[in-house]
């Protein structure tokens, strides 16, 4: 499911409108509204607009549920923020009822973490991944603190084979935009399928040694290649960190290795993670990708690579 293009990116395809026959998540394929478009503070109808951040504490025992401080609501939204991502969080979680015309989304999984919700096309390799806590997105700090929860580990453990929400294509990629290339302001990590020219062109690229192997190395120029997307859109240029595992938080990464030693805007960024996959299937480690328009030939969107429909 694919979120806003900026205007220098490859050409749009036809925003599909809210309707009572759409739900929120169902509207990001294919959205091309303008960018920038950011959340307001506004009483979310169907519900108080004292509504807490975080849904209710977990049964004693279960996981911990870290959601962004009070302090923080300027920067990483208000529980009464009139998003529809965020209407759905809250009916999933809740049970808070969307307003209208916007119908009730499909729950297809729901954790004091995270939600998993259809992506449009609705189809067996396009789903969304969203925190249940009030995070509009990768502008959101609080994302790459040590406290937050690790949303990237959770969606591959629900898309993987075997997984909650298995994402049903030979090669998986996860995603996420930057501020100013996506529809919604709630933070969503897309689950969905990659080509396998992309998926052979890393191959490649982990062969020839053009990726870091450690995350401190991540921005180096020498670890920057670029990547063709769909057919007439041309490369991009992306840099390249293989991992063994997704135990640390890579939004952490991000901001710790890229972001801050070359004095760039997290909300810039766009990231893309993409399991390495043989015949025999998951090869044990992961790709991950990051760009945005400071590079030459930069991207600021996930939309290149994945695949939605």
């Amino acid at each position: 499911m694919n979120d806003q293009k900026n205007a220098n990116e490859f050409p749009r395809r036809q925003f599909v409108s809210l309707s009572g026959t759409l739900g929120a998540a169902a509207l990001l394929t294919g959205a091309g509204v303008m960018a920038g478009t950011t959340a307001t503070a506004i009483p979310a109808h169907g519900g108080p607009s004292s509504a807490p951040s975080c849904p209710p504490p977990p049964p004693p025992g279960g996981p911990a549920s870290p959601c962004p401080p009070s302090q923080m609501q300027s920067l990483c939204g208000r529980p009464t923020d009139n998003d529809p991502l965020w209407h759905d969080v809250q009916y999933c979680t809740q049970g808070t009822v969307p307003p209208a015309p916007q119908p009730k989304p499909d729950c297809l999984k729901t954790t004091p973490n995270y939600v998993v919700l259809h992506g449009k096309p609705e189809n067996t390799h396009n789903y969304l991944l969203l925190p249940s806590c009030r995070i509009t997105g990768i502008e959101c700090p609080f994302i790459h603190m040590n406290s937050a929860a690790n949303y990237w580990q959770e969606a591959w453990e629900n898309a993987r084979s075997g997984g909650s929400v298995p994402v049903k294509y030979p090669n998986i990629g996860l995603g996420i935009n930057s501020q100013g290339a996506r529809q919604f302001n709630q933070l969503h990590i897309h689950m969905a399928g990659i080509r396998a020219s992309t998926q052979r062109r890393l191959q490649e690229l982990e062969s020839q040694g053009r990726m870091a192997t450690q995350p401190s190395q991540w921005a180096a120029p020498g670890n920057q290649a670029p990547i063709s997307g769909p057919a007439g859109s041309g490369d991009r240029v992306y840099r390249i960190l293989r991992l063994h595992d997704l135990q640390q938080n890579l939004f952490t990464l991000l901001y710790r290795n890229v972001v801050v030693p070359n004095s760039l805007s997290m909300a810039n960024q766009t990231m893309i993670v993409v399991p390495k996959m043989t015949t025999t299937g998951f090869a044990g480690s992961f790709y991950v990708l990051n760009s945005d328009t400071s590079l030459h030939d930069g991207t600021s969107t996930c939309d290149y690579l994945l695949v939605y429909s």
